[in-house]
C-alpha cells in the first residue's frame, strides 16, 4: 500500500491531538505530517519542554496559526503522567486521536521511581496511565459528537518477537535486572506489551479505533541512547545496519498516520509498513492478553488510579 501523508489525510478541522514524544524522531515528524491538515490543536508531551518547544517553533514557520500546546511529560513517573492528563483535561474540550508514540530501548537496567523494570515502566505502564486518564476525555467527545472518528495508535515494533518465551513474563517487571544482560528481551517484551494492552483496549472500548504499529527500522535518536546509556557495542553492532536498511523517520511515521486517519483500519490489530496487518498466535492469547490487562489494573489501582471508565 502506498500512502501519501499530504494526499491522503484528509480534513482535520476541528479535531484534537495528542502525542506523546511529539518532540522527536517519528513523533515530531507525525506532528508536521498532521499540521497542515488543519486540526483544531496538537498537545505535544515530552520529557525534554526544549526539543518540544523547538519543534513548536520549526513547524510556525511554515504555518504560522499553528495551534500546538506542549506538555511536561516523564512517561517514568506515574505523578508526571497524572499532571500532564489533568492539564490536558483542563485545557481540551475533546479528544480524538491519542498517539502513544513515545518510547525508550536499550537503556540501563534499573527501576522506575514506582518500582518497574525501566522500559517497561515507560513504554507500557506509563501510556497505560495515561490512556485511563485521558479516556473519559475521548468518550466524553462521543457523546457530545457521535460522528467523531476516535483513534488511539501505540507504536509497537516487530521486536515483541524477542519477548523471551513469546509472552509477558510479570515475575521481571519489579526486577531492576530484568532478563539480565539482554537489552532486546526487555524492549521486545514492553513492545509485546503494546500489542497485547491495545488488543484488550479494542474490546473494551468498540467506540474507539485502537490500533499497535510497527514503523519499521528508523534511523532516529532512539538508537542513539544505547550508546549514551553505556551499550556501546550494541551501538556500534546495529547502526552500521540502521543506516543502510533503516528509513527516515518521515517514512517511519506513516503506519501510524495510516492507522490514524484512514478508513479501512481494523480495531485491536497490529500493522506494520504501510497499512499491513500482521498476526500472531499471542495476539489470541486470552490468558496473556487478560493476564497483562489484569496486571496493569492491579498495579495502577496500587498507585491510586480510579480504573478503567465504563464505555
Amino acid at each position: 500500500m502506498t500512502f501519501d501523508a499530504e494526499r491522503d489525510i484528509g480534513d482535520l478541522s476541528g479535531k484534537v491531538i495528542l502525542i506523546t514524544g511529539g518532540n522527536a524522531g517519528i513523533g515530531k515528524a507525525t506532528v508536521e505530517a498532521l499540521v497542515p491538515h488543519n486540526p483544531a490543536s496538537i498537545y505535544i508531551c515530552a520529557r525534554n519542554l526544549e526539543t518540544a518547544k523547538a519543534v513548536v517553533n520549526d513547524v510556525r514557520k511554515s504555518t504560522p496559526d499553528a495551534n500546538i500546546e506542549v506538555l511536561q511529560l516523564d512517561l517514568s513517573s506515574f505523578e508526571s503522567v497524572r499532571s500532564c492528563a489533568s492539564a490536558f483535561n483542563s485545557k481540551a474540550d475533546r479528544l480524538d486521536m491519542l498517539f502513544l508514540n513515545a518510547g525508550v530501548s536499550s537503556i540501563s537496567p534499573r527501576l522506575s521511581k514506582d518500582g518497574y523494570e525501566i522500559e517497561f515502566a515507560i513504554n507500557h505502564m506509563g501510556h497505560a496511565l495515561l490512556t485511563q486518564l485521558l479516556l473519559p476525555k475521548m468518550l466524553q467527545t462521543k457523546q457530545k459528537d457521535p460522528t467523531a472518528d476516535l483513534r488511539v495508535v501505540s507504536t509497537s515494533s516487530k521486536a515483541y518477537t524477542a519477548a523471551p518465551g513469546g509472552k509477558i513474563d510479570v515475575s521481571q517487571i519489579s526486577d531492576p535486572q530484568a532478563f539480565g544482560w539482554r537489552p532486546l528481551a526487555r524492549y521486545g517484551h514492553s513492545k509485546l506489551a503494546n500489542i497485547l494492552f491495545i488488543r484488550k483496549l479494542a474490546e473494551r472500548y468498540p467506540n474507539i479505533n485502537c490500533t499497535a504499529v510497527h514503523p519499521g527500522v528508523v534511523k532516529s535518536e532512539i538508537f542513539e541512547r544505547a550508546k549514551a546509556e553505556g551499550y556501546r557495542f550494541l551501538y556500534w553492532l546495529t547502526a552500521p545496519v540502521i543506516m543502510l536498511t533503516g528509513v527516515t523517520t518521515e517514512e517511519g511515521a506513516k503506519t501510524q498516520l495510516w492507522a490514524a486517519t484512514a478508513k479501512d483500519v481494523e480495531s485491536g490489530k497490529f500493522y506494520v509498513p504501510v497499512g499491513k496487518p500482521e498476526d500472531n498466535a499471542v495476539f489470541h492469547d486470552t490468558e496473556q492478553v487478560d493476564g497483562l490487562w489484569k496486571y496493569t489494573e492491579e498495579e495502577l489501582a496500587k498507585h491510586g488510579a480510579s480504573g478503567w471508565p465504563s464505555a
